[in-house]
């Protein structure tokens, strides 16, 4: 099991290196780097010290229990970055760091009171031992701290797939689907392995190596996973003026405040319909709002604005819906009898299977396979 923990320790500064030589580097960028040099550090640790950590280093071995309070912080820190316009840190986000500095200073106070530093074991943590209030509410803050910023992900990447359909026409590559399966995976392990903690300390099943073993073993998977995605993870960009806030604070009418007249809408709506009529830019898999809001000479707020208050759509919605209509006049013309299904959707600006199947079946209630043989 050494050996394991070492490779991961060793990947883990591996990849922190890697991620350092990314040209340009963002703010995404360097907290996995600080992330994956934590878990190479903490994971280093505990190969070298093992289960003796937890038998001879009492105080030690609780402050070390106290780092995987940062395991969830880091990952909160690392999407934030990624799916909002973060480009850096305020006060307010230190805020997080307070319970772990609040229990690593209880932990210091204690060694200057012996009759209180005894109790606090982690090995020998039962009701038997009175541990002190105060310990077990950091050490329920602790095991907890992974749950709860893992709510915290959740809604991040609902604003996420607000900001994409306000944004994008496709969401390949964008979507973090990489970030979200690894979240939901680490999410059952932690709840389990805490659950197994818990049963060991109130039932004294299992052992507390089997469960420490255990949570370094899914975080030796977790850097290898996060080192590797993280480092191909390219900067997603959506346009400053419609970026969406999940903040209650900041919750407004979206276009409060537009300028925008009615006779200067009605305009550029005819301007649009041209253009999407003449160029077909939705045959470009990669359209975003910020090109087509170059392309007819309207800034992206505006285009929005339209987009939303005319036809009633967000951006993906609207742009899709030309793909899909193309597809259907493509898919029914008997010149294209030989090519396949797929083959017709990449040429009408699609570029995911998927996500292929799943708009065409929202917008019409039918599998491309079924409207295919509808149409013949």
């Amino acid at each position: 099991m050494k050996f394991i923990f070492s490779i991961a320790s060793f990947n883990a500064f591996f990849f922190a290196f890697l991620i350092l030589q990314k040209r340009p580097r963002v703010l995404h960028d360097i907290i996995l780097i600080l992330w994956l040099l934590y878990l190479g550090l903490f994971i280093g640790m505990y190969s070298f010290y093992t289960h003796d950590l937890f038998t001879h280093f009492q105080l030690l071995s609780v402050s070390f229990i106290s780092l995987f309070m940062l395991h969830g912080l880091f990952l909160y820190y690392y999407i934030l970055t990624l799916v909002s316009d973060k480009k850096q840190f305020q006060n307010k986000d230190f805020l997080h760091f307070v319970p772990f500095i609040l229990f690593n200073l209880y932990l210091l106070s204690a060694t200057f009171f012996p009759e209180t530093a005894i109790k606090l074991n982690i090995e020998k943590l039962s009701m038997d031992n009175d541990p002190p209030f105060l310990f077990l509410f950091f050490l329920i803050l602790t095991s907890l701290s992974g749950t709860v910023y893992f709510l915290f992900a959740i809604k991040l990447f609902r604003k996420l797939d607000i900001n994409i359909f306000n944004n994008y026409s496709n969401s390949k590559d964008i979507n973090l689907s990489w970030l979200r399966r690894l979240v939901f995976i680490f999410v059952i392990i932690w709840t389990s392995l805490m659950t197994v903690t818990i049963i060991h300390h109130v039932f004294h099943m299992f052992s507390m190596a089997f469960c420490t073993d255990g949570l370094f073993l899914s975080l030796s998977v977790f850097v290898i996973l996060i080192g590797y995605f993280g480092l191909k993870q390219k900067v997603i960009l959506f346009s400053e003026s419609i970026i969406v806030s999940l903040d209650s604070s900041e919750i407004q009418t979206k276009y409060a405040g537009s300028r925008l007249k009615n006779s200067e809408a009605k305009l550029y709506v005819e301007k649009l319909e041209k253009h999407m009529a003449s160029s077909k830019p939705y045959l470009n898999p990669d359209l975003t709002l910020l090109q087509l809001a170059s392309d007819i000479n309207i800034t992206p707020h505006m285009l929005s604005q339209i987009i939303n208050d005319h036809y009633k759509l967000n951006f993906f919605d609207y742009i899709n819906q030309f793909r899909v209509q193309d597809f259907k006049v493509a898919i029914a013309d008997p010149k294209n009898k030989s090519y396949s299904i797929l083959g017709i959707a990449f040429e009408c600006g699609f570029n995911s299977k998927s996500a292929f199947n799943r708009i065409f079946k929202k917008s019409t209630g039918l599998t491309p396979s079924q409207f295919k043989e509808a149409s013949l």
